[in-house]
């Protein structure tokens, strides 16, 4: 049995330790009879005398313990709260509002330019305050501007999912023009930190610098429209007047005031037809059912005469922000100009007749002259080489007559110099043919045995003067190609290889590659780098200053392939060797293939319709012309889409088909022109002339009902739609 509790505090151990002392000697004392019990008494007592002493040290030190961790926590206490002010101070010191809320979302501290700007709120800012709440009272808040349409609680939902991000900032509008823009980032241990900046002197000198340059564009817009000669009127998407110029006003005799802007389509509308008469079957509810229309807008043409007999051609036309344009072109002249044609349409038919007599002869003329200009490129290569032939055999004979010695040596200089001129012009000619398209190729069955023998006995001694070999393996193989330029072909890559290979050897052989002979040419001469390979194929490029020439036959060579449609390739290594190579069909049969029998010419005589042809170019326009007019029809031909408006508005008629070429230089493009036409004629059967085979043009065609007739254009394909219709 212990006397004390070991759990009791050393002060409550050692009031027991005195009081069992004093109660034990008072024993002693009173019962000194019984000695020996008595000195056993006095013994424990000095026992518990030591353990109190003992247990007193221990409490003393244990208070000394106490009084320095109070101590170091009193100093501790005294830095945190240092350091909480200095945070505290350098907050406040902040340009922009500032807020932390920690990992358990409760406000932690703010400075006090948070949320200034929110009045009503910033007293309610209080530590411990949560996010979702500090939220509420923003959402709440009578300084706050709300998008229109959103609810506070709307508002609220949206900002919380922004919450849900590491990072944001976003902008929000308040009361009388102001505006914050909030960042919100995520700290390392959780919580958040929120920066709010006034931006409210940013935004409003952007508006200042946009409502300055939307002035400037307003300006300018109104000066372009007072320039022009037409009347002009702007609507936006709304259908609301966003601008016109006075000569609108002047074409119907009324006054637009400055309070008729933003008046409806409609309202002008009213005001033109009560001034002007609609003709050609348009009317007031035409424009306006045209401008409330839901979907895209096609363009709208139609014809008004006012009231002092002035013939106005009106034209609306969508913009891409669904706003559109109105304009009025006075066009009283050309009308009074077509009545006055149509009552003298028995001189106009002459006049047609006589036109078309000049047309006839300009045409012979011209065909003239390209048959003298396509004689003169054929002539030009003869004339050419007839005096450098002369001038050749001279040398020859000055060679002979001079015998060995300097001026013999000079003679052979010479005429090897005529020979690279000769060289150089044929090989101009040749490129500026194929360059310009005019080579003509007269692809048939070929031989490759015909181009090979000549080959070898042209070369062999060339090749054996150089003391290198020339191994030309003989084929039976007959291809598809022009004779002459396969010929130019070949012998170019052989004579290539010749020159430019110093010892080893030249093969020129044939591979069959499925459908195809693969033609090509070995040597083991200097080869040419990779970087090179490109350059070799051009004109007037040589990779080397020795041998003649200015490098032309590589370029004859790639041009010749590209039209004969044979694939041309090359390997090579440097120092090794290279290859030339080029893919030729190869012929089915050596018969002749029958002659397609032509189709008979349509006869347009009967129905003798008027033809409107659109095409820039003057030539095939020309032909055109000619061969449609041979049939018995009408042509009335223009340029472009301008002309053609210009000649339809002239002749007052309606064509009863046309022809119109896509790429019509500047403005507006056959699709397009077809649009405008048959918005103001109605369906007029057509079709679309062009090169181009794109997929955009195909899907316009379709889209517009249209069949595209590709160039060249097959005379077959146009007689059978004029015959159609």
């Amino acid at each position: 049995m212990m006397l004390i509790n070991p759990e009791d505090s050393l002060e409550r151990q050692n009031e027991k330790l005195l009081q069992i002392v004093q109660s034990l000697m008072r024993r002693v004392e009173q019962k000194s009879e019984e000695s020996g019990v008595a000195y056993a008494q006095f013994e424990r007592a000095a026992l518990l005398e030591g353990q109190v002493r003992d247990r007193t040290m221990q409490l003393e030190r244990a208070l000394d313990l106490l009084q320095d961790s109070n101590a170091r926590l009193a100093r501790a206490n005294s830095s945190a709260e240092a350091a909480r002010s200095n945070l505290a101070d350098a907050i406040e010191t902040v340009a922009e509002g500032f807020a932390l809320f920690d990992a358990s979302e409760s406000l932690v501290l703010a400075n006090s330019r948070f949320c200034k700007a929110l009045t009503d709120i910033k007293p309610r800012l209080v530590e411990g305050l949560a996010f979702a709440d500090y939220v509420q009272l923003v959402a709440n808040s009578r300084d706050l501007s709300l998008p229109e349409g959103e609810s506070p609680k709307d508002w609220a939902a949206r900002r919380m999912r922004r919450h849900g991000d590491a990072h944001s900032v976003f902008n929000v509008s308040l009361n009388r023009d102001r505006w914050l823009q909030v960042s919100e980032h995520r700290t390392a241990s959780g919580g958040t930190v929120i920066l709010q900046t006034d931006v409210t002197s940013i935004f409003r000198a952007e508006r200042r610098e946009r409502e300055k340059l939307q002035h400037g564009h307003v300006q300018m817009l109104q000066a372009t429209l007072d320039h022009l000669t037409q009347g002009v009127a702007i609507f936006d998407a709304q259908a609301r007047l966003a601008g016109w110029n006075d000569r609108l006003g002047e074409l119907f005799d009324i006054t637009l005031p400055e309070r008729t802007l933003g008046s409806s389509f409609a309202e002008l509308a009213r005001q033109i037809a009560e001034t002007a008469l609609f003709i050609e079957g348009r009317s007031q509810e035409t424009l306006v059912e045209w401008a409330a229309q839901r979907g895209r807008r096609q363009p709208l043409t139609f014809e008004l005469q006012t009231e002092a007999n002035r013939f106005l051609q009106g034209f609306a036309q969508e913009m891409p922000d669904r706003g559109f344009v109105v304009s009025f072109t006075d066009v009283t002249s050309e009308r009074q100009a077509s009545l006055a044609l149509q009552q003298i349409n028995e001189l106009l038919e002459h006049r047609v007749e006589e036109r078309t007599l000049e047309l006839e002869e300009a045409l012979e003329e011209a065909e003239r002259a390209n048959t003298s200009k396509s004689r003169f490129v054929a002539a030009a290569s003869h004339d050419l080489m007839q005096p450098l032939s002369a001038a050749k055999l001279f040398l020859s004979s000055l060679t002979e007559a001079a015998g060995p010695g300097r001026p013999g040596e000079l003679a052979d200089k010479a005429t090897q110099a005529l020979g690279n001129v000769e060289d150089i012009i044929t090989a101009l000619l040749d490129i500026s043919k194929l360059d310009l398209g005019r080579a003509s190729f007269d692809v048939q069955s070929v031989p490759l045995k015909a181009i090979f023998e000549p080959l070898r006995h042209q070369l062999e001694p060339t090749a054996r003067a150089k003391g290198i070999g020339l191994r030309i393996i003989d084929t039976n193989l007959t291809v598809r190609s022009d004779p002459a330029f396969l010929r130019r072909i070949v012998q170019n890559l052989v004579s290539n290889a010749v020159n430019y290979t110093d010892t080893g050897k030249v093969i020129l052989g044939v591979r069959r590659n499925g459908s195809a002979a693969r033609i090509e040419v070995w040597d083991s001469g200097r080869g040419i780098a990779p970087e090179d390979q490109a350059l070799v194929f051009q004109e007037f490029k040589r990779l080397e200053t020795r041998g003649d020439g200015l490098g032309l036959g590589l370029a004859i060579v790639e041009r010749a392939c590209k039209g004969l449609g044979h694939p041309l390739s090359l390997w090579s290594e440097k120092g090794v060797g290279s290859c030339f190579s080029l893919n030729v069909p190869v012929a089915e049969s050596t018969t002749v293939p029958s002659v397609k029998a032509p189709a008979a010419q349509p006869d347009l005589r009967d129905k003798g319709p008027l033809v409107l042809l659109v095409e820039n170019d003057t030539a095939l326009a020309r032909a055109l012309t000619q061969m449609i007019e041979g049939w018995g029809a009408h042509v009335l031909h223009a340029h472009n889409a301008p002309e053609a408006l210009e000649l339809l508005a002239e002749v007052q008629l309606k064509p009863d088909a046309m022809l119109l070429d896509e790429q019509l230089g500047h403005g507006m493009t056959g699709t397009e022109l077809y649009s405008l036409l048959t918005g103001r004629f109605g369906t007029i059967p057509a079709r679309i002339l062009s090169a181009d085979r794109s997929r955009r043009l195909r899907e316009a065609c379709a889209a517009l009902g249209l069949e595209l007739l590709g160039k060249p254009v097959d005379r077959d394909r146009i007689g059978a739609f004029l015959v159609g219709v």
